[in-house]
Parts: C-alpha cells; structure tokens; sequence
C-alpha cells in the first residue's frame, strides 16, 4: 500500500535582492551543470544588464524576442544539437516560459531566474506561447530550480509586479470551479494541489504593503513558486485556471492587446465569483485589486459591457472539457449581458 508521493519541486527557491549573481554557484553547488555547458536565454529588456551581473565564464547567450512557439522550438533545437548541460531562463515570464518549453524539447534542467512577478509560470509545469491562431498552453518540465532577483524586480514596470497580484488571487476562483466540477460531474480533486494554491492566493490577499516593499514582493514571489507548485502537484493547471482563465483566453482572442495575463485574470476571477453568489469572496478580491491598482470591471479593461459579454460567451469554447460556473450555468448571451451589467454595478459601487 502506498502510504505517501513523490512530489516534483525546485531544489532551491532563493528569493532575495541580488540573487542572480550567485546564479553560477547554484549550476555548480547543487550539480545542475558539471561540466559548464550552460546556455542563457535572455529577455529584451533586462537581459544585458543582468548579464553583466553574471559570472558563467564561456555560457552561450541566446536572445528571447517573443514568446512564439516558433521561437521555443528554434531555441529548444539549438539548446538540443549543440548538447548543452542546463539553461538557465532570465527574464519576465514570456521569457521563462520559452525557455520551459525549449528546456523540455532538449531533455535538459531550466533554472528560473524571474526579475518580474507577472504571473505564476516562474515555476509551473506550463508554458503559455503565441501562435498563428492565437495563444496556447503547453505541458513541460517544471524548473529545477527558481531565483528571483528583488532588485530586478523593483527596477522593472510596476504594472507587471500589480499583474501577478490578479494571477495569484485568482486561485480562490480557479478552486471553486474546480470543486463545482466535483460536485456535478464527480471530477477528483487533488486536495494537496488545492492546499498549495489557496496558501498562495490567502497570503497576498491579507498580505499588508505594496509592490514597492521588499516585505510583499518576497510574500508574492514566494505565492507565485507555490501556485506553480499546486499545478505540478494536480498534473494540470486546474488548481490556478478555471472560468477566470476561460474569460482571459476569449478576451485574449477576440481582442488581443486589451491587457496583460494577471489583469484579466482578476477581472475574470471576480466575474466569476459574481456568478457564483460568493459575497464575501467577492468583496475581499474585489478589495484588494483595488488596493493594488488592477482592473477590475470591464470598463477598467478598456472593454464595453457587449465586448465582455462577447468574451464570456467565448470563453466555454477556450477550453473544452474544463467545467467551471461558466459550463453549469450554461447562458446565453442575453443573460450574460444583464449579468455583466448587474456585476459591473455592484463591483463599481464598491468602496
């Protein structure tokens, strides 16, 4: 009888101004490359300057553009054919996640070194990338090990810090759905992955301070690892994507550009907790977007009220299979456009 489970998580999760300079000790201390053949994927914004941070003696460099998966396939041939130890992703999270799914491709380790907190996939096992159609989620290897570099962080645009806030938050969402899916189709719930993912969301929602404080970053960083963590655990995104992310991904689609991941992540948490008569929860995440300057109406997107119904009307269609209050509910558009408006009203209101 099997009494306990092996769990895939990072080696080391150093969160801390300044991490990235010790990314080379961390390859060698903990063995990911022995030999020193190391390739770094760079984003374009930071990417030169943190390089100039970094001792990795003769480490190959590549530049990550975008986050196409034409780009992940191109990288993750070259990190194949030149037979390189480990790579290490540096950057935001379009970065990272291109450098997950090269990794993946070529069999090798990735170590995560995040300088912004945008989103959760610092250490999911997922890679969200563009495509001619649109934008797609990928199943990889998780990193081995994450660094997040406190000084990078707070150098960066703060709207990216605010935009992981609404990709955590979520969570709370994402796990109602999921426990709705339980209780109408009998889908299994992993309550470990559940566990990861509501620690995660609870710590920034009562979390004091701002993205400008060392104090909540390092609560928000840590979240992010934990969420990505809750997802490694599940096998799937379940545990941090539910109707929230069905919403991103339609909105995403129909009209691209509108605003980044964590933004409309928690405009679509809140929505759907609307629908789910869940006041309480609506009121804390409603509060605490607020806090943090996010989105949190569709008039906040810069959408109007037919375009988000549009959205939510797509949404279903963005992940086939998943069940969440969107599928149960199951509205057509004219009840989805007296529902946006009623939650516009009572989320607007709010103080």
């Amino acid at each position: 009888m099997q009494l306990s489970r092996i769990l895939t998580a990072p080696l080391v999760v150093d969160v801390r101004p300044g991490a990235v300079a010790d990314l080379g000790a961390l390859l060698a201390d903990r063995r990911i490359a022995t030999e020193g053949r190391v390739a770094v994927a760079v984003g374009p914004s930071q990417g030169d300057s943190v390089l100039a941070d970094l001792d990795l003696g003769a480490a190959q460099v590549f530049r990550v553009e975008n986050s196409t998966v034409d780009t992940a396939v191109s990288l993750g041939k070259q990190l194949r054919a030149d037979a390189y130890e480990a790579v290490a992703g540096i950057g935001g999270g379009k970065t990272i996640d291109v450098t997950k799914f090269a990794a993946h491709m070529a069999g090798i380790p990735m170590v995560a070194v995040a300088t912004n907190l945008s989103h959760d996939g610092i250490a999911s096992p997922v890679s969200s990338l563009e495509h001619e159609s649109g934008k797609s989620s990928y199943g990889v290897v998780p990193p081995v090990a994450v660094m997040v570099d406190l000084d990078r962080v707070r150098s960066g645009p703060p709207r990216l810090v605010r935009s992981g806030v609404g990709d955590v938050v979520n969570n709370l969402s994402a796990i109602a759905d999921w426990e709705l899916a339980a209780a109408d189709r009998g889908e299994p719930v992993d309550g470990l992955a559940v566990t990861l993912a509501r620690t995660a969301a609870q710590a920034v929602l009562h979390q004091p301070g701002t993205v400008a404080d060392d104090d909540f970053l390092t609560v928000l960083a840590e979240s992010l690892v934990l969420s990505g963590m809750a997802m490694t655990v599940a096998g799937s995104s379940r545990p941090a994507s539910g109707g929230c992310h069905e919403i991103l991904y339609a909105i995403d689609q129909l009209y691209p550009g509108t605003a980044n991941h964590g933004e409309l992540a928690g405009v679509g948490a809140l929505f759907c907790t609307y629908l789910r008569g869940e006041d309480r929860l609506l009121a804390l995440t409603s509060a605490c977007l607020a806090r943090h300057g996010l989105p949190r109406t569709p008039a906040d997107l810069g959408l109007s009220h037919a375009e988000f119904t549009k959205a939510v009307l797509h949404a279903p269609a963005t992940r086939p299979g998943r069940y969440t209050i969107l599928e149960r509910l199951d509205l057509d558009e004219t009840q989805i456009a007296e529902r946006v408006e009623s939650f516009a009203a009572v989320v607007g209101n709010a103080t």
